[in-house]
Order: structure tokens, then sequence, then C-alpha cells
């Protein structure tokens, strides 16, 4: 468990599109949500420069179609990946804003200011979203805020974990853990449902989080007492409401291609323009069966204009949609578990608003109503304030605070397993620890050298596939000098070792001879 620290700490949901901030009040025992200066109690995660300021939250989404290619978005879809990561470069042929190489194969962000080129890493973007929250909740409590527990997808990756830490730190909070996001849901939807007199047994709950830039699926069963046991994770980095509304920008493009057999595709302005009405007519279609997406002097003086139905919105994302349906489904086959056995759905995330999504939901199991009860845009930063306020120790009566029984049990979102230059495995990763082990936890393997070779490279890796090249690199250490037996070989035995806090140690021993080295990676 992590050290308990001095000083003001707020749970923090840094999403996509948008990001929110909260806060348990100890003295009030409950938690509030904090507002940004428009009083508004989510924060566009936009950041944007022009020749005179730093604008971050509603002042940089409210100028983008002014300033297209020097205004920051979806930069939660870059941190920790990859420049030549085949995500990252469709990715990039939607945003109007530059992305080159930068350091150790890094995305870096490129704007032009005052007539020079500024270059930004994802991290230090995130940052200034992170440092704008945290003036807004130190302005809201009247004083300083130091630490932060921040949220990330379940199905992140350990350098995407790392960069998002370092986002944190970057920002001048201590963060005091990262924590999945649908399970800080859980935790939300547990702290409102211990009053319930009727709750007596353990609850399988099923969460699932449609945001606007990433899909995740919990599988949790928790107690009345606060325990948290999480059985399964899935989900998709990818794919949310980012995803339905460039369809619906593609949808038009190609509409208005059609008729005035111009491409808007070369004017960044005008496909900023186009983004954020049909950001608005995606809104308009949760509540409405038809949306206008209406744009004067779009493109060299010519208005467009179009009516979208829901069923078309509906038919352009079908594939989006049945993509969720089938990782709940898997996350229930990892949990074992049947979807019959599971007593609540919670919905939480903006997506989740689309009537579809709900629907395809409530038909896969079976017509069980999901619940609706916590807000889809805070409960996530609700469930991260409270594990902010356990482990900050700043309670008044720790003993009489219904913050200090919540207990998490999580699971390692990715299979983790190693890449030795030995024989049987080169090239490929051999799995040590599968996806959905709970932690803490140790588990060994037992492998043999290359005939007549006394050293051994051993790779670290995290991911699904076979082929380490298609895995994520967490880092390497080799064994020198091994004794040889009498075949010619000599026998490892690698040990995976996860805490609670989600920190690897993996460790390399030679049996024969006792001889051993070991790698630590901070998963957080």
């Amino acid at each position: 468990m992590s050290q308990k620290v001095k000083g003001a700490a707020i749970g923090i949901d840094l999403g996509t599109t948008y990001s929110c901030a909260a806060v348990w009040f100890d003295r009030k025992k409950r938690v509030e949500v904090i507002p940004n200066e428009q009083g508004n109690n989510t924060t566009p995660s936009f950041v944007a420069f022009n020749d005179s300021e730093l604008l971050v939250g509603e002042g940089a989404k409210d100028q983008i179609a002014r300033n297209p290619t020097n205004t920051l978005f979806d930069v939660k879809r870059l941190i920790g990946s990859r420049f030549h990561d085949p995500q990252v470069q469709k990715d990039m042929k939607s945003w109007p804003f530059k992305i080159i190489e930068g350091p150790a194969e890094k995305p870096t962000v490129v704007v032009e200011l005052n007539g020079e080129e500024k270059k930004y890493a994802p991290e230090e973007l995130s940052a200034m979203v992170l440092k704008k929250l945290k003036e807004c909740a130190e302005a809201f409590i009247g004083r300083e805020v130091t630490d932060a527990v921040i949220t990330v997808p379940a199905y992140f990756n350990n350098n995407q974990r790392e960069a998002t830490k370092e986002a944190g730190t970057l920002a001048g909070l201590n963060v005091l853990r990262l924590i999945n996001e649908p399970t800080a849901a859980a935790i939300a939807y547990g702290l409102d449902h211990m009053a319930d007199q009727t709750w007596h047994n353990d609850k399988n709950v099923l969460v699932f989080d449609l945001g606007g830039g990433t899909f995740d699926v919990s599988l949790l069963k928790i107690s009345k007492t606060g325990v948290i046991d999480v059985k399964a994770v899935g989900g998709d980095t990818h794919l949310g409401g980012e995803d339905f509304d460039r369809t619906l920008v593609n949808y038009c493009v190609n509409e208005f291609k059609k008729k005035h057999r111009e491409d808007l595709r070369r004017n960044p302005r005008a496909m900023g323009r186009l983004k954020v009405a049909c950001e608005k007519a995606k809104r308009d279609l949760s509540s409405s069966i038809f949306a206008p997406v209406e744009i004067d002097c779009l493109y060299e003086g010519i208005d467009f204009s179009i009516k979208v139905s829901r069923a078309k919105f509906e038919e352009l994302n079908a594939s989006y949609f049945e993509k969720c349906i089938k990782l709940v489904e898997k996350c229930l086959f990892d949990g074992e578990i049947k979807k019959k056995d599971v007593d609540e759905v919670v919905v939480v995330g903006g997506s989740t608003r689309i009537p579809k999504v709900r629907r395809l939901v409530e038909e896969f199991f079976d017509g069980k109503t999901v619940c609706k009860n916590m807000n889809g845009d805070e409960a996530v930063a609700f469930g991260a304030a409270l594990l902010a306020s356990r482990l900050s120790g700043n309670n008044d009566n720790d003993n009489d605070n219904v913050v200090s029984d919540i207990v998490l049990q999580d699971v390692t979102p990715l299979s983790l397993g190693v890449e030795i230059a030995i024989k049987g495995v080169h090239g490929n990763m051999s799995v040590v620890i599968p996806r959905n082990t709970s932690i803490p936890t140790c588990k060994k393997g037992i492998y043999h050298s290359l005939i007549y070779e006394t050293h051994a490279c051993i790779s670290v890796y995290q991911g699904e596939s076979n082929k380490v090249k298609e895995n994520i690199l967490l880092g390497r250490f080799e064994l020198c000098d091994l004794t040889l037996g009498s075949n010619g070989m000599s026998k490892l035995e690698v040990c995976f070792n996860i805490d609670v806090d989600g920190i690897l140690l993996v460790s390399a021993e030679e049996t024969s001879t006792g001889q051993r080295k070991s790698i630590t990676i901070a998963k957080i």
C-alpha cells in the first residue's frame, strides 16, 4: 500500500475529450465535483497556443475553428505510444495539427508560435490539463493541492501508465496511485449502495465505461464491507466518442464532395468547423431523431447543410457498437461468470448516453435494466477522490469514515512474459503471468539455454501477441558465465513477482549455481 502523505488530495479523471476532478470532504461526509472557472463540472481536454497566450480547457476548445493547427486534443491517444504504431499513424490522418517522431520514437506535437516551431511531448500537454484541474481544485478547496489519484483506462499498457504518471509529476502533483477507470466507477457505486439495507451478499457488477476516446469493461465482485475484487478487465484504448464523431465527419466530407466536387480535407479550418458541428449533432441525436449539420461558408464561400438521422448515425457506427458488446462477452468469459449471474450493469462515460449503446447492452443482458443512478461524466472522478482520501490519510476520523473501508484487489490488464535468447522462445513471448491474474502474485517459469551458450538475454514484454515485436518491451537484463550441464545447457528459473501496488520484479536464477539477476518495473 502506498505511504500516506500530508496535503490536500483529489481524484482526477483524465479523459480523452473531457476531464473531471473531485474531492472528498470529510466533515461533510461526501464527495464534491470540482467546477472549473466557467462553473462546469467537466473541462475539455484541449490545449491551444496563439501568439499571446496558452489556453487550456473551455477557452482552447472554443477557438478550434479559428486556430485548428495550434489547437491540440485527443492527446490521451498519443501518451505512452510510439510514433510508428499503426493506430497513431491512422489517427494522425484525421488531426489538423502536426505530429513528428521525437526522441525514443515518441510522437511529438508541433505548433507554430510567432513564426517559430515549438515541440511538445504528449505528457507535457496532458500535464497542462492536469495543472488546470489542480488550479481549479485549489480555488475550490481554498488551499494547496499536492496529491492526486489519476485514473487510466483498464487496458492501458505499462508505458501508457508510466507516461500518465509523468504527466502528473510535470503538473506539480504527487501521484498517489493510478487506478483503472471502471474500478474507480465501481468504488463510487459501492459507496452509493453501502447504505442499502437489502444488500446482504456479494454482488457481481459489470462496469461498462464508454468515453470520448477509450472503452473499458470490468467485471468486479463488490462486498457490502467495501472490498472490491476485480475479476477481469477488457477494452480498447482507441474506441469512443471521438471515433463516432469521425465517422460522421467523414460522411459529411463525402456528401460535400459528391455535391460540390471539392475535398474539405484540404482546408484544416473547414475540417475544424465541421468537427465541432458533427460533435454537436452526435449529442443532439441522443435526444432527437434528427439533427442538422449546418455551416455557413464552410469552404470557399460554399454553405453546407445536411440533416442526419439517428438511424444513419447508428448505421455509420454499427461496427464500433458491436465491438463493445464483443469485448463485454470476452470479459465475462475471462472472469468465468455467465451473464445471468451479473447482478448489476453500471454504465459510465459520456458515450453511454447514445440510445443504441444502452439498448445493445440491455439486449445482451436479456433485458436487464442498466444502472443509471450515477452521473456518467463524474462517477470515475468520484471514485478516484474516495481512494485519494484514503491514501492521503487526511480524514478527520478514519475509524468513522466509510472511505477507510475500501479495499481494492486488482488484476493485470495484459499478459506479462519473457523472450529469452535461448531454446524454444527466440522471437516469441513465453507468457509467465496471463492477463486478468489477481495481484499481488508470484509466478515462475523454467527455461533451458541454447546448447553450449554461456549467457542468456532476458527481455520482459507485455501484450497478447505470441510475437514479441507486436508487444510492449518493458525491460531486459542478462545472465552471463552460465555453467553448462552434461547436456551442454544451463537450467534457468524466471520469476515474476507483482506486489499490491503493481510493482513488477522479474528475476532469473541459474539453478545449478544460484547466480541471480533481476529488474524492477514500476507499473503502479
